[in-house]
């Protein structure tokens, strides 16, 4: 991609940008905080998209990863907004457990990249510690993902009280393999 592509697609970007916020305008209450929010993220994502195309890298397509999942999660936050009580807590916890989810899944793209890329260079010792490292990498992202699903499953369990709450927990506890 040309210096001058780069531009063009900037200047695209921020065009589109000024004009879904200013369909943002006509809305208001919180169907205007997610409109707004949709249109930053689509921003941001387009940036971080156009970056990775003008600057092609391992590293460039994680960020615009992240920014996806960032603005997905900024999108589903909004939408949590017009809940109340524990569905709201639920719906944050979940929001963040996307995210989280997709985090982890960029990170372990970036790794296994990273790994499989330093394999091309080397020997067959080193295409074997870039699949296990790539299998460590895989292992973490299950792990972090199990984890901030736990997380939505015993805030679920706050709908419940007594011995229902408590078996709830244990319920979570024991699907998640947790002590």
């Amino acid at each position: 991609m040309s210096k001058n592509d780069y531009k063009a697609g900037k200047d695209r970007i921020a065009a589109e940008y000024k004009s879904a916020k200013a369909r943002c305008a006509s809305l208001s209450g919180n169907t205007n905080d997610i409109c707004l929010a949709e249109a930053t993220g689509r921003e941001k994502v387009a940036r971080a998209e156009l970056d990775a195309s003008y600057q092609p890298s391992v590293e460039s397509r994680y960020q615009a990863r992240v920014a996806k999942a960032e603005a997905d999660h900024a999108v589903a936050k909004e939408r949590c907004d017009d809940l109340a009580g524990n569905a709201k807590d639920i719906c944050v916890k979940e929001a963040k457990a996307a995210q989280v989810a997709a985090k982890a899944d960029a990170k372990a793209q970036m790794k296994t990249s990273d790994a499989n890329a330093a394999a091309n260079e080397k020997s067959a010792d080193a295409r074997s510690k870039a699949n296990d490292q790539a299998a460590d990498a895989r292992q973490e992202a299950t792990q972090d993902k199990l984890a901030a699903q736990y997380e939505v499953a015993k805030q679920q369990c706050d709908t419940y009280a007594g011995s229902a709450k408590d078996l709830c927990l244990d319920q979570a506890k024991a699907r998640f393999g947790k002590p």
